[in-house]
């Protein structure tokens, strides 16, 4: 990060399976963010249709008109966009997190880590790299909800050059001391900022307690969600990783060989 940023997490109840209401409520709030300063916005998991595994491979079909419309929109409103959507993959789909920089496609990242409990694994395909972008507002690592159960990617983001962790979730009722906890753990032990968007309200036959989260390098909560639509922001600070890194030198202080 070259600079300080404004950052929002664009927390909304995702209309199952209406790809048109999502895209014009996200219209909506982004517009309303970029008027306010905000350069960088993270959107839920999902957030064109959620999971509507009944016709989720004809809802894939909509996401690179999709993907266009969001990379146009970013272009116009000089702002860094970053959520995943079904991408069409067979008979099969992956889950992928675009990375619309200012018009541009910076990168995207397939979901590598499914979660069995909710059927992920019979309805995805499981991605298997790493994405990290060099964007106009900073180095973003890129990860999708169950991944912050693998600290490994967290890491790997990181000693990498990540300034910034972005997690795409929908994250249900009951583990909210979960989402909060890990993401958190993600920030403290990786010295970096991370913005991670929830989902909210209910979806089909599941609660989701919102809760989207902006923290700082030393684990600080910088803005949260509540349960309701909101897009809470924060100010990213570059001197935070810096003087944090410096004081706690854990990146110098590893010893892989060991590991």
């Amino acid at each position: 990060m070259q600079k300080s940023i404004k950052a929002a997490a664009l927390q909304f109840n995702i209309a199952l399976g209406d790809i048109d209401k999502n895209l014009a409520y996200v219209t909506e709030k982004l517009r309303r963010l970029a008027a306010d300063g905000v350069e960088l916005a993270v959107l839920p998991e999902m957030w064109s249709c959620a999971f509507d595994y009944r016709q989720l491979n004809q809802l894939a079909l909509q996401t690179p008109a999709l993907v266009e419309r969001i990379l146009t929109l970013s272009g116009k409103l000089g702002m860094t966009i970053i959520g995943s959507l079904p991408e069409p993959h067979g008979e099969k789909v992956y889950n992928t997190a675009y990375v619309a920089d200012r018009g541009k496609l910076a990168g995207s990242y397939r979901k590598m880590h499914l979660f069995g409990l909710m059927h992920e694994d019979r309805h995805l395909d499981r991605g298997d790299a790493v994405c990290l972008v060099d964007t106009s507002v900073g180095k973003i690592g890129v990860m999708i909800c169950y991944d912050i159960r693998f600290p490994e990617l967290a890491r790997r983001l990181a000693v990498d050059g990540a300034d910034i962790i972005a997690i795409s979730g929908e994250w249900p009722k009951p583990r909210e001391e979960h989402w909060r906890t890990l993401i958190r753990a993600r920030a403290i032990e990786n010295q970096l900022f991370v913005v991670a968007t929830n989902t909210c309200g209910i979806i089909g036959k599941l609660d989701f307690f919102g809760s989207s989260l902006i923290i700082n390098p030393k684990g600080e909560l910088l803005a949260e969600g509540g349960y309701e639509n909101c897009e809470p922001t924060a100010i990213l600070d570059p001197e935070e990783i810096t003087s944090w890194r410096s004081s706690i030198n854990c990146f110098q202080d590893r010893r892989p060989e060991c590991y």
